[in-house]
């Protein structure tokens, strides 16, 4: 892969390469005297320089320059054709996947594409997908201009233009959810169409700089037409497809059994530098099953032809059937770079039993991720510890930087957060001995929960003002049955009140979206540069809003600290400011984490073929793996298939 460009080299090179530079004091005169010779910057007025680029990131440099010619990760040579099929669980009933009113199929945007996209190799950055440039101020980033590709179509063939994205964004600003319309429309002030391929966003003066081109590059391409013709609401969910502009789209569908994607063979964007080597397969099946038992089953009998394992006891002791064993089926760990997902047990906090930092605690206690691990996972996992698992830079370690102390201290004289954070190593979880119940952790908790004024009766149950101290876990998955059970008797071994309250698929969406639950299961996608995103996991205003702040997360000093992530002018303040932020989340005790796996575990019939290495931060099986005819052939021979 190609390596960054030093800055110095940077810095006489083209004009998409050299943002950050236009940001640094001492450098703006440099920069701007050296790409006016190349036409790549014109100066709006006597103040300010406007930048044109085919990419655009806050912080560093871009990978590729304007006249790349392919990803680097990807194999130009690929063959086009063939097909890879997975699985599903549970049901849907629709395939509009941006309401909250039923429950959308799988892959059901993979036809809709965006303005800007994303490489796997600089995820932080944003490239011109359906702009062939954007042209911004490079001081105030008051507004972004976004010159639209003139080739754009849908998969029917109608051409899409500015007029179709200003539409888009007003629909999804008067039919969107609530929490999306509060966070955009707090950074998007208006929308001009210039002419039918150029288009401006102007920005509130309130939003946060480092946000804004991304947050206008991240609409959809919809079809105004389409949209009038069909009467499509965005808030409604249904089985008629959203008209896209993508490689692939929705060739046919058995509700609740079966979804085929078909690649387009008209797709607009076939000859795009970052298309070679992409979009291998000539359909993408996905197969529905009501869990994971049967999945596996069905693999094995060569119904499905592609696995991502999540299962550490089907992983360790599950593939040995004889397709595996014949050397019909491969089996693979691969290397998974990426950021850990924080997945956790979350509280609802929205319910008053929850809102005791002692009671969270105590219950957290009897989670024995160690004993799990050996009993139950086959030694395969690590523990999760912070909200940014291998996140380097952005995860909290020991004590307080004193940069992180800088941002602290305020907070503290405020009286928003306790001393102890500044002095205190970050929370982590408790660690537990080999038996599935720990007496050490339960004598611990139990003694929390009698400071909180929950006191076990005669029946052994936890009161409290003559209420019963009561912990449902809902899930929809029987895969976590063997997980959850045994956190469930510890907690009845605590004189709590818990059960395992399994749901099917649709009532485990209908609840967590109405915040229906005392416990469930989270993960947090939060990404290497968090910004705004922040809000809709951990802010007030998202509280009941989002459903990705399910815990019902509200405090002024999370508040606070967020929107210091957000202002973050360099990558030092940044890292110290989510540093302290993942401090004070992981204080607060909300989650009981769970587990990680830097690996990805791929089973997949040897039809498929991938570009070594991979990126780190991608596994891409749907976006530049491919199909080996021959050795298919051979498979369906031997009677693989």
């Amino acid at each position: 892969m190609t390596p960054r460009r030093p800055r110095a080299v940077a810095l006489s090179a083209r004009l998409s390469e050299n943002r950050l530079a236009l940001k640094w004091i001492g450098l703006a005169g440099l920069v701007a005297g050296t790409l006016l010779a190349t036409g790549s910057v014109v100066r709006a007025d006597a103040h300010e320089e406007i930048i044109v680029s085919h990419g655009y990131s806050f912080f560093g440099d871009l990978v590729y320059p304007a006249d790349y010619q392919q990803l680097n990760y990807v194999n130009p040579n690929a063959p086009k054709g063939g097909e890879i099929s997975q699985w599903a669980p549970g049901t849907f009933d629709s395939f509009n996947n941006y309401t909250r009113n039923g429950r959308a199929g799988a892959l059901s945007t993979i036809g809709h594409e965006s303005i800007l996209t994303t490489f796997a190799d600089d995820p932080n950055a944003s490239y011109c997908l359906l702009c062939e440039t954007m042209e911004y101020p490079a001081e105030s980033l008051d507004w972004v201009i976004f010159n639209l590709r003139d080739n754009v179509t849908f998969s029917d063939g109608r051409g899409w233009t500015a007029h179709d994205l200003a539409f888009t964004h007003n629909l999804f600003m008067t039919e969107g959810l609530p929490s999306f319309r509060a966070a955009f429309g707090s950074i998007i002030e208006s929308v001009e169409v210039i002419d039918d391929y150029t288009i401006k966003f102007n920005f509130t003066e309130s939003a946060p700089r480092r946000d804004v081109i991304t947050t206008a590059g991240i609409f959809p391409a919809f079809s105004k037409s389409w949209v009038e013709e069909t009467g499509f609401k965005l808030e409604e969910s249904g089985l008629t497809p959203i008209l896209g502009t993508g490689p692939y789209q929705l060739d046919s569908y058995d509700v609740n059994r079966q979804i085929i994607y078909r690649y387009n063979p008209d797709y607009w964007g076939a000859e795009l530098p970052q298309s070679l080597g992409r979009n291998n397969f000539e359909t993408i099946r996905i197969e529905y099953f009501a869990d994971s038992s049967a999945a596996m089953e069905a693999f094995k009998a060569g119904e499905y032809t592609f696995r991502v394992e999540n299962s550490s006891r089907e992983w360790a002791t599950g593939y040995t059937f004889p397709g595996l064993i014949n050397g019909f089926v491969v089996k693979e760990e691969l290397p998974d770079g990426s950021l850990g997902t924080g997945q956790s047990y979350v509280f609802n906090l929205r319910r008053e039993k929850f809102q005791d930092p002692r009671v969270r605690e105590a219950i957290a206690m009897m989670f024995n991720f160690e004993w799990s691990n050996e009993s139950l996972f086959y030694g395969l996992y690590e523990r999760t510890t912070s909200f940014w698992d291998n996140g380097g830079d952005l995860t909290a370690v020991g004590v307080p930087t004193p940069e992180e102390v800088a941002i602290l201290q305020p907070l503290v004289d405020e009286g928003l957060l306790d001393a102890s954070i500044l002095t205190d190593e970050v929370v982590m979880p408790t660690t537990s001995g080999p038996r599935q119940l720990d007496r050490r952790n339960l004598r611990a908790a139990s003694a929390l929960l009698d400071e909180a004024g929950w006191i076990v009766g005669d029946d052994g149950k936890r009161r409290k003002n003559g209420r019963v101290l009561t912990v449902e876990i809902l899930d929809s998955s029987p895969a976590f049955d063997r997980i959850h059970n045994p956190f469930v008797q510890n907690l009845l071994a605590l004189g709590i009140e818990a059960k395992l309250d399994r749901v099917d698929p649709s009532q485990e969406t209908d609840r967590s979206r109405n915040y229906d639950y005392d416990l469930t299961v989270h993960q947090f996608a939060l990404g290497y540069e968090p910004s705004t995103g922040l809000k809709q996991y951990f802010s007030c205003e998202a509280m009941d809003q989002s459903t990705r702040n399910l815990m019902g997360v509200c405090t002024p000093a999370i508040d606070r600290l967020i929107e210091k992530a957000i202002s973050a002018s360099s990558l030092q303040d940044l890292h110290a400011s989510v540093r302290s932020l993942d401090r004070v989340l992981r204080a607060e005790r909300f989650i009981i984490p769970q587990w990680i796996n830097n690996s990805h575990w791929v089973a997949y019939y040897d039809m498929y073929r991938y570009p070594e290495p991979l990126p780190p931060l991608a596994l891409g099986a749907l976006d530049f793996w491919w199909h080996d005819a021959e050795a298919e052939a051979a498979l369906r021979a031997q009677g693989a298939l």
